[in-house]
């Protein structure tokens, strides 16, 4: 907040935490979609906080939407799949 109207800077900053904390993650146009144990998202989106606030940011909001399951293993790659794979065969 404060920096105009490109945060593109900002977010290959973050983008660059994010790869090399190893998480999987899916950028879209209206944010990025990131997978991973959860100690190791939170410790790198408070990274990407300091980085950003380093870079020149005085301000930063971050809007998070979790998601954890127990009863089985689920990847974003798996959301996605099942998706496709029905309208492939027209069910719903």
């Amino acid at each position: 907040m404060g920096v105009g109207v490109s945060v593109s800077e900002y977010v290959v900053a973050c983008q660059e935490i994010l790869n090399q904390a190893g998480l999987e993650t899916r950028l879209h146009a209206y944010g990025t979609n990131v997978e991973g144990e959860w100690e190791d998202v939170m410790d790198a989106l408070k990274q990407c906080h300091e980085r950003v606030h380093e870079l020149g940011a005085p301000r930063i909001s971050t809007t998070l939407r979790l998601g954890t399951r127990t009863d089985r293993e689920q990847s974003l790659q798996d959301k996605v799949d099942s998706v496709t794979s029905k309208m492939q065969t027209g069910t719903g």
